[in-house]
């Protein structure tokens, strides 16, 4: 089992499977693992190249004398200043020999690059952020700009030219971490995009950030940790309901399965896919875990989740533990307490965490009424700061009493009794 994590699982992974048990690590690795789909761009997004007379690879164009009979190109990192702002750009430069039709030829740079890391054979496209800089029907990085009139038939650059500077936040990069980069460039004909001369070169570049990929990777890990909290949720009155069980293994199925692994029914075992089943399985060996009493640690989930995620991602996972809360009809004490903890650790803040309650909680479910909860007055807030937001919470809930809906007329109902009860009790003892 060891090997395989190492083979398939990234290394954060292999951290996972360290802190928590042996029956969550299998639900992790059958989600990353099994039902992984790495869509990876197919090269055919490139367009087509005609082959040129004049070709050279460059490995490092600073460690060797450029032949000029033939283009050669090289590429620098440096900064460029843009209005009051400073941003990181790759300069490419090139220079030798364009050989071209006539005189006074109008000549276009193009440009593309490549994550070559993992060997040309398995190439994966640098993307564009920016559609100035998209391929045709794609995301692919494709630069093109006007080089103007070569002067002669075959005119020959013997110094070092700068063709183009191209931003790094204009790009998206297959992974993070350092990438083996190949720059292609061709100068082209612009009457009729005849490639006149080409070259190529790689650079090592250290990216900070993840990667399409990554992200895509991180998306799915993200829907497997959100499972595991809410069963930590569901757990956390020392009972786990079937109600709950089965609001969990649904938002799985619909948010973990790809869509053709899904069947219209999925009580069906004789229609149902082969990761369907494997998926329920490892859905059950998590339920036996929470049932025998076992823990594990959330705060490390939280902390996993917050670096491989946004906050609108963190407040879906919010919203699907607080769902899973109310599932059996009441939420006690110790489930508020722990939501409000994954909050906190999550780093989503009082206010948010207030308005999802408000949309998905009613009052009434509310075993305990925390004042602070509820309505966000804080032990910390003077009289007159907690009237005066008091007083703003009533205004937001009486002009909700008309509602049409009537389940938010109940709710506003409720709160208003509520904020009077605050009122009279929590004001006057603060």
């Amino acid at each position: 089992m060891g090997v395989l994590l190492v083979l398939f699982l990234p290394i954060a992974a292999a951290c996972v499977v360290l802190f928590f048990p042996d029956v969550i690590s299998r639900l992790y690795y059958y989600v990353l693992c099994v039902l992984r789909r790495t869509n990876e761009l197919n090269n055919s997004n490139y367009p087509s190249r005609q082959k040129s007379l004049f070709q050279r690879d460059v490995t490092n164009a600073a460690q060797y004398e450029p032949d000029l009979s033939v283009l050669n190109c090289e590429v620098q990192q440096t900064i460029q200043q843009e209005g009051k702002s400073v941003v990181d750009i790759f300069s490419v430069e090139i220079c030798g020999s364009i050989h071209a039709p006539s005189d006074k030829h109008n000549a276009v740079v193009r440009i593309s690059i490549q994550d070559i890391t993992e060997g040309s054979a398995s190439a994966k496209p640098v993307q564009a952020k920016v559609k100035q800089w998209q391929a045709a029907d794609s995301s692919v990085f494709y630069y093109n700009t006007n080089l103007g009139r070569l002067p002669n038939n075959v005119t020959i650059l013997s110094n070092w030219t700068s063709v183009a500077k191209l931003r790094l936040d204009w790009l998206a990069f297959a992974r993070k971490g350092r990438r083996s980069l190949l720059f292609n460039v061709s100068i082209l004909s612009a009457q009729d995009g005849w490639e006149l001369a080409c070259a190529r070169c790689s650079y090592l570049y250290d990216n900070p950030s993840f990667g399409y990929f990554d992200v895509q990777d991180n998306i799915k890990r993200t829907k497997t940790l959100a499972v595991a909290l809410a069963f930590a949720v569901s757990a956390a009155d020392k009972k786990i309901y079937d109600c709950e069980i089965e609001l969990i293994k649904k938002w799985a199925k619909d948010n973990i399965l790809d869509a053709e692994s899904r069947t219209p029914d999925a009580h069906e075992d004789a229609n149902s896919s082969i990761e369907e089943r494997k998926l329920d399985k490892a859905l059950n060996e998590v339920v036996a875990f929470f049932r025998e009493g076992n823990e594990f640690d959330e705060y490390e989930i939280c902390r996993e989740i917050v670096e491989i995620t946004t906050i609108a991602q963190r407040l879906d996972i919010m919203d699907l533990c607080m769902q899973v809360a109310k599932a059996n009809g009441v939420v006690v004490g110790g489930e508020l307490e722990f939501l409000k903890k994954l909050a906190n650790w999550l780093q989503i803040n009082s206010e948010k965490f207030r308005t999802i309650m408000e949309k998905i909680i009613p009052i009434e479910m509310l075993e305990v009424k925390d004042v602070e909860s509820i309505l966000g007055v804080t032990s910390n807030m003077d009289e007159e700061k907690a009237r005066a937001h008091l007083n703003k919470e009533y205004v937001k809930w009486n002009a909700r009493v008309t509602n049409t809906n009537p389940e938010i007329q109940s709710q506003a109902d409720q709160m208003l009794k509520f904020i009077a009860e605050a009122r009279t009790q929590y004001v006057q003892s603060n």
